[in-house]
């Protein structure tokens, strides 16, 4: 018996039904994460440790990238509490601007950066360069990145989100579209269904 959900040409499934909602839930989610991981920044003790996952990862690197986290180590050395508590204001700041859908198009960018900086610092590039157990992972900090950049490829394709603090702030000033939206100065999009294909005759 043929799958009674999508079997039809003109039949749409649930999942593209529900994709504003599914891709929100995606987004406030990835907020949601960034928002404990600043948190805990400021509660966790990780100012204390910050130098020594630093000094852990200088440890494992391999000769080329040894200046890399010389300076870095020098860095938290002389500021680690300055390093972290930024470090944690950042993401408490991106994890509300994505759960609040704000300033998305920042957010994203800032996201992936941020995300980036992590995977190089404290994550030693998650450390594929070492034997055995230590690696196996390529780090959280690449993943997010990742995860980042799956939130602009959505953006891109589907425009606005209704569910956005962003979406509200464009309906009164169209030109924020330029601080919210990927792939368009003004945010406009098409819709599917007003774009009908041409009728032979």
């Amino acid at each position: 018996m043929a799958d009674s959900i999508g079997s039809n040409p003109g039949e749409t499934t649930w999942w593209v039904r529900h994709a504003q909602p599914l891709k929100t839930a995606f987004r406030v989610l990835l907020g949601v994460a960034w928002l404990a991981d600043g948190i805990l920044k400021f509660t966790s003790g990780f100012v204390n440790s910050f130098l020594a996952s630093v000094q852990d990862s200088q440890a494992n690197a391999p000769a080329w990238l040894s200046g890399w986290f010389s300076f870095w180590a020098a860095q938290a050395a002389s500021s680690s509490t300055v390093i972290v508590y930024t470090v944690g204001v950042l993401e408490v700041a991106l994890g509300l601007a994505l759960i609040l859908g704000f300033m998305r198009k920042i957010a994203y960018a800032g996201g992936v950066a941020l995300s980036l900086l992590i995977w190089a610092v404290p994550e030693g590039f998650g450390g594929p360069y070492q034997s055995g157990s230590g690696g196996t992972d390529i780090g959280t900090g690449m993943i997010y990145a990742i995860s980042f950049l799956g939130l602009i490829l959505i953006n891109a394709t589907y425009g606005p989100s209704r569910y956005s603090l962003d979406y509200f702030i464009e309906r009164r000033f169209p030109s924020w579209a330029r601080l919210a939206e990927f792939g368009s100065a003004s945010g406009k999009r098409t819709p599917r269904s007003s774009v009908e294909a041409p009728r032979t005759t």
